[in-house]
């Protein structure tokens, strides 16, 4: 009896170019993303441009074309690359090597900060609900690709793909108003991910950020890849890579709890890389003892509207 059947995959893949570890973590999977995106009318991929100029802040271009070169003779229907930058995101696209993209795959690249929204309620810090504006192409793609980079966080401890989905699509001026204290926030990221669930997460630990992330941190050396069909899986064997317990991670936790995928490690199967020989000791950021007081007490958990 195969133990493993029917547990979601989290592919890790290590090497000695972004480009090819990437491509190493999507081959293993090659097959399932085959399955998952066939047919598909509309693929977003979301890479992280939280800043426009810091390279080891945002997702490597080498990283997207990797993912590029798989999903493209599999896809049928039309690829965007979207991001609603917390900057400039065609500068970001300008400064970070993006532009040729165009030309070499046929895709689009679009600023989501500029599209036309669909609101989405959330908490503020009481947890009354209020509307923020999403990106209309985000919620109508059938098909969403997070394109990460594992970092940690000023706010939730560490952003891979769930969270870059999420506040990514939020549109200016609307994206800090998910910051409604350390409770809310972890919430709040968990409601969006409902609404825009990440079909192919892919996180790109080629160089990983430590310490004051998701901008100001410093490098670590991994040399490796995520990939899988369930984000919060991918994202719990990543923050497990960086030496943090997944369920100390709010949205992690809440994502795992009401069903969006799966967080405890040992319901998961890695295939590629051994994890505990890739795991490391991740600098948190300095406010990270403040970020662990996420939890709200189960009463109040159990009267609130957690549909987005």
């Amino acid at each position: 009896m195969d133990m493993d059947k029917g547990k979601p995959i989290v592919a890790v893949s290590r090497g000695s170019s972004r480009y090819e570890t990437v491509k190493k973590a999507l081959e293993l999977i090659h097959d399932d993303i085959a399955r998952s995106i066939k047919g598909k009318r509309r693929i977003l991929i979301k890479p992280n441009f939280v800043s426009d100029s810091v390279q080891l802040a945002a997702t490597h271009v080498d990283a997207v074309k990797a993912l590029l070169d798989i999903i493209v003779p599999l896809a049928t229907g039309e690829i965007i690359i979207g991001e609603g930058s917390y900057g400039d995101t065609f500068k970001g696209y300008r400064n970070f090597g993006y532009m040729d993209l165009k030309s070499e795959y046929g895709v689009e690249l679009l600023d989501l900060n500029s599209d036309e929204y669909v609101e989405v309620n959330v908490f503020d810090g009481r947890f009354r609900e209020f509307p923020i504006r999403v990106s209309k192409t985000v919620y109508e793609s059938d098909y969403r690709i997070s394109a990460a980079v594992m970092k940690t966080h000023d706010f939730v401890i560490a952003t891979l793909s769930i969270k870059n989905m999420v506040v990514g699509s939020i549109v200016k001026p609307y994206k800090g108003r998910i910051h409604q204290g350390y409770p809310a926030i972890n919430l709040n990221i968990y409601k969006i991910a409902k609404f825009i669930p990440v079909h192919l997460a892919v996180v790109d630990a080629f160089k990983a950020m430590e310490g004051d992330g998701p901008v100001w941190g410093s490098e670590v050396s991994m040399g490796v890849a995520l990939a899988g069909l369930d984000p919060v899986a991918v994202d719990a064997v990543a923050t497990y890579m960086m030496g943090f317990n997944p369920m100390d991670i709010g949205y992690i936790y809440y994502c795992y709890r009401f069903g969006l995928g799966e967080a405890d490690i040992g319901n998961v199967r890695v295939v590629g890389e051994d994890i505990e020989a890739l795991k490391r000791k991740f600098k948190p950021h300095r406010t990270v003892n403040r970020q662990l007081n996420w939890r709200i007490p189960q009463g109040l958990l159990s009267r609130l509207n957690l549909d987005p």
